[in-house]
């Protein structure tokens, strides 16, 4: 297999960031991760051809992909030299004979030590779990001895788990997160929600920290898509008011047939990491929804390879 073929940037493409804000998106993007599902990921070949050494590649578990597929997928990844990270959601996982057995085949077949815990954007639980925190709480992932455990973060709240549109739900599970990493020999970090204003990811960044909430953050990202792809899903997934910034560009008839890409949000966000060195959000995480390989690009383009070409056997 081929190294990273790094090419220069085709001019009439939208344009990298340039300068001192080049260094500051590409120390952000170091150690960047990036979310597969399934079948996403068997559109390539081999991961290697786009990804950094290391990069965590976290699956996501949607409602009805069976476990096999899951866990072929994990042993797939990993072979290719990757740190996978598997979702545990709550409410698909039938009981704690269903949680032990998952972990079991992912740790034997796939040598996963790390994961995703989430609620799952299921309405009605399959079984007796309903959150992450009860996932958390049923000591499985510590008997296994799992060396990293990431929860969810809610930048713009979460309507599912406060409907009046408040944060006090979101905030309190995420108290109560704190205190468990506290007592926990897992590493803990929040990996969030996609949004698309730097601002208020920011300001709620900065609000964790003063309310004591230390947890490393791996802020979501929506990867180059087309407009109307990245509404649909912004949509779906309920991201809160950065959805505006998307639905402004849409009337914006110069800019409606463009790809999108998170070039601003993520400069704005190097620069105040920049800044402020002590800033909580220390990864970004990708969501890929225009494709892996165009995601993967876009990060090699703009210092996200870290310039570490990749062998391969």
């Amino acid at each position: 297999m081929a190294l990273f073929n790094f090419k220069k940037r085709d001019a009439s493409a939208s344009p990298a960031v340039n300068g001192a804000a080049a260094a500051q998106v590409e120390a952000l993007l170091k150690g960047y991760s990036i979310e597969v599902m399934p079948r996403t990921a068997e559109k390539v070949a081999d991961l290697r051809d786009l990804l950094p050494a290391d990069t965590r590649v976290y699956i996501a578990h949607i409602e009805g992909t069976p476990i096999e597929d899951m866990v072929a997928t994990a042993k797939r990844i990993a072979d290719e030299g990757y740190p996978v990270m598997p979702h545990f959601p709550a409410r698909i996982i039938k009981d704690r004979a269903t949680l032990a057995d998952w972990i079991a085949r992912y740790q034997g077949e796939a040598g996963v030590d790390q994961a995703l815990l989430l609620a799952g954007g299921v309405d009605k639980p399959h079984g007796e779990f309903d959150s992450s925190m009860q996932l958390l709480e049923s000591g499985a992932f510590g008997d296994a001895g799992f060396k990293r455990l990431h929860v969810a973060g809610h930048p713009e709240g979460n309507r599912d788990i406060d409907p009046d549109g408040s944060m006090t739900n979101v905030d309190a599970a995420l108290r109560w997160k704190q205190a468990f990493s506290e007592t926990s020999d897992a590493q803990m970090a929040l990996a969030t929600q996609f949004a698309f204003d730097a601002a208020p990811i920011i300001k709620w960044a900065d609000d964790l920290t003063a309310a004591g909430i230390t947890l490393p953050i791996h802020i979501g990202i929506a990867g180059p898509a087309k407009l109307q792809t990245l509404i649909k899903f912004a949509i779906a997934c309920g991201v809160g008011p950065s959805l505006k910034v998307l639905q402004k560009r849409a009337m914006d008839v110069t800019k409606l047939l463009l790809p999108y890409e998170p070039t601003e949000v993520l400069t704005q966000l190097a620069a105040h990491k920049a800044a402020h060195p002590d800033f909580n959000i220390t990864n970004v995480h990708f969501f890929p929804l225009g494709g892996i390989k165009t995601n993967a690009t876009w990060a090699i383009e703009n210092g996200g390879a870290s310039g570490r070409p990749v062998n391969a056997s």
